[in-house]
């Protein structure tokens, strides 16, 4: 099997050390190669380059933007993605059971098998996990300029943001039908999970053809915090706090700009954003 390991070295908490790294893999993928990015979109660039030299797989090393970014070179290509985390969320990880030491994650890799999986475009830029609109975008933008990483400074960064946070009026198109929504957030989902255990939106799945739309309702600030447990237990909100459905297309409108993300990255766009799934547009190596 020709494989391309394609590493962040900066992503999660601590710095790669990469000669260890690369004798790890050998140990499980001889002959192996592995790449190392050097900034943003060059984990994409090494990915492209895999698929036009017929690489059976490459594997992305880091968190979801990595994830994501290699996924980007793959689509359109017989070249499967494969995955180990080493971000501070992992949402898309968790959910395919690859969290653990490297050792054991190569070794699950081993093993792995293929399968088709389908893909979320936001304004034609693709998505594997999750993208959104709301306050969990605004957090996205300011997670994105600090410095510190994992699962307690995001929910802090968000329990600060959500005392300030007024949303706008969305509206938003789905099967034809208008509907006029001020919610917290709107998400988008090909998959349950945003990450360290956190699942918004329990019934998705990465290949029944659907994405999970959940809207988080602008409710009393009490009521959503009394409602976090069921989220971390995967479990549908108490009454009131969510709404969902289920959707191939949706068209997000607004009379000023859009702050949204994909796969945790942070976007924004003037005034109109249109999301669509692509099915079975991927092929994935997982355990």
């Amino acid at each position: 099997m020709k494989i391309r390991f394609i590493l962040n070295p900066i992503s999660g908490n601590q710095k790669a050390n990469v000669e260890k790294i690369h004798a790890q893999i050998q140990k499980y993928f001889e002959g192996a190669e592995l790449c190392v990015t050097q900034g943003p979109q060059h984990a994409a660039l090494l990915a492209h380059e895999a698929a036009e030299q017929n690489y059976d797989v490459a594997v992305a090393m880091g968190g979801d933007g990595t994830i994501n970014e290699v996924m980007q070179g793959l689509l359109g290509s017989s070249t499967a993605l494969g995955i180990i985390p080493r971000g501070s969320g992992n949402g898309f990880a968790r959910e395919l059971k690859l969290m653990g030491p490297l050792d054991k994650t190569l070794k699950k890799l081993q093993a792995g098998t293929l399968i088709s999986c389908d893909v979320g475009y936001a304004n034609d830029e693709p998505f594997l996990n999750l993208a959104g609109v709301g306050i969990e975008a605004t957090v996205a933008w300011k997670f994105a300029e600090q410095k510190k990483r994992g699962m307690l400074p995001y929910f802090t960064l968000a329990a600060k943001t959500l005392l300030s946070y007024k949303p706008p009026v969305l509206r938003v198109t789905i099967n034809g039908e208008e509907y006029r929504w001020a919610p917290l957030s709107l998400v988008f989902a090909n998959n349950r999970q945003y990450g360290s255990n956190f699942v918004i939106a329990p019934q998705a799945a990465i290949a029944d053809g659907k994405l999970d739309l959940v809207i988080i309702k602008n409710v009393f600030i009490l009521k959503l915090l009394a409602a976090l447990p069921s989220f971390f237990a995967g479990k549908v909100p108490p009454s009131g706090v969510t709404a969902y459905a289920q959707l191939q297309e949706a068209v997000i409108e607004s009379d000023q700009e859009i702050f949204y993300h994909i796969d945790g990255e942070p976007r924004k766009t003037d005034r109109r954003l249109e999301i669509k799934l692509v099915p079975h547009a991927l092929r994935l190596w997982v355990p």
